[in-house]
């Protein structure tokens, strides 16, 4: 998939998952774009790539693309820096859910990911895209679509509240 599906992406998973919590939609959805980035840290055309060439070039000498960073280890081993370093709940959470909504996109892409790296297996949907194709083109519209209607959800719950 491509950047601004991510970022779509990363922002309709935060912006659900601001309805069942008592976060703050905006540290969550703030978060929840930089989290959907930073998988592609192992890609130097992405826009985390583009932004941090030095470290793009490292993690891609080392792990390749879609894999360690695309992994559930990746997002442990995240999990457990964040916690450590970064005191306020909602930046950890939404950082999380954006980097989630990634790797589940790029799991409906053909490469797919490497789910359970270091194994060597690739994980993807049965039915997967091209990237930039049509049909992403279409679940982007559909992730835009969604985001409205939660962010609306949101606003009205706000309002309602006052």
């Amino acid at each position: 998939m491509q950047g601004n599906t991510h970022i779509v992406g990363g922002i309709t998973a935060s912006l659900a998952f601001a309805q069942i919590s008592n976060d703050n939609p905006f540290v969550l959805v703030g978060a929840g774009v930089l989290g959907a980035l930073l998988p592609d840290i192992c890609h130097g055309g992405s826009k985390i790539g583009r932004t941090f060439p030095l470290i793009s070039k490292m993690v891609n000498k080392l792990f390749g693309h879609r894999s360690f960073t695309h992994s559930l280890l990746f997002v442990v081993l995240v999990a457990l820096l964040l916690q450590t370093i970064i005191p306020y709940p909602s930046i950890v959470a939404g950082l999380l859910i954006g980097m989630s909504s990634h790797i589940i996109l790029d799991m409906g892409t053909k490469q797919g990911v490497k789910l359970f790296f270091p194994f060597n297996m690739s994980v993807r949907f049965p039915l997967t895209t091209r990237t930039g194709g049509k049909v992403e083109k279409i679940v982007f519209t559909l992730l835009s679509v969604l985001s409205l209607y939660l962010s609306y959800e949101l606003i009205s719950r706000f309002i309602s509240e006052i």
